[in-house]
């Protein structure tokens, strides 16, 4: 009989633990970051069943991390209390308040967000990632690319960006300007009626240009994040 569902979740957090984070153990496994949280999170699914470790992902932990076949649904006693997690439930600790999941996009279809969001579908394996801030329910998140926005955001971190948020002075946005294929991502500067786009990196060449009616703001930066 397969094990009890409970063994493979305190077996997830140990490797977990053993790999270095969730996304570490994800890239090893060759399976999702994203899935990972929702099942540790126990979060639902559109028939209501809470996320599970699967025969196929459970193997794939193990095979990712070295381990044995079946492994996932042995109990590990003594590395569960080094962790703490023999008596209490492995989904209580302490987290961010998740308001909703939203889909990781490319900077094209950003610029084009507003009329694709509505009839927008994941594909399978699309990453969706889960915000920790409100938003709205078109909100999405980007992969910062480059090094302009140095040193307040960094290549390769996560931004979640609503669609709906007021764009204001001092503001982080996503803007699309108008003959290019991809957006852009700069802080908002607003002074006298007029509206600049700033590159945060001092070495940036160019790095204030006039926000003009060629461009239209997709998006404002509401939380960022950093995949480790």
């Amino acid at each position: 009989m397969r094990a009890p569902e409970q063994i493979r979740l305190k077996n997830l957090e140990l490797l977990i633990a053993e790999a270095g984070s969730a996304a570490k153990l994800a890239k090893r496994a060759g399976t999702n970051s994203s899935y990972i949280s929702q099942v540790r999170r126990k979060m639902r699914t559109k028939k209501g069943t809470p996320r599970s470790i699967g025969d196929s992902l459970a193997s794939k932990l193990e095979h990712g991390m070295g381990k044995h076949q079946g492994w996932m649904d042995e109990p590990h006693q003594a590395e569960w209390d080094r962790l703490n997690l023999a008596d209490k439930d492995v989904n209580a600790h302490p987290g961010p308040d998740i308001r909703r999941l939203l889909p990781v996009i490319s900077w094209v279809q950003a610029g084009e967000w507003m009329e694709i969001s509505e009839g927008f579908v994941p594909q399978y394996g699309q990453e969706l990632l889960p915000c920790p801030v409100a938003c709205s329910k078109d909100s999405f998140v980007l992969r910062v690319r480059g090094e302009s926005m140095e040193p307040k955001f960094h290549d390769g971190e996560l931004i979640f960006v609503d669609p709906h948020a007021e764009p204001v002075h001092g503001k982080y946005v996503v803007v699309m300007i108008e003959d290019t294929a991809e957006a852009t991502f700069k802080q908002l500067i607003v002074e006298d009626d007029r509206q600049y786009l700033k590159a945060v990196n001092p070495n940036w060449p160019n790095r204030i240009i006039e926000l003009d009616r060629t461009a239209r703001i997709c998006g404002v930066v509401v939380f960022k994040g950093e995949m480790v």
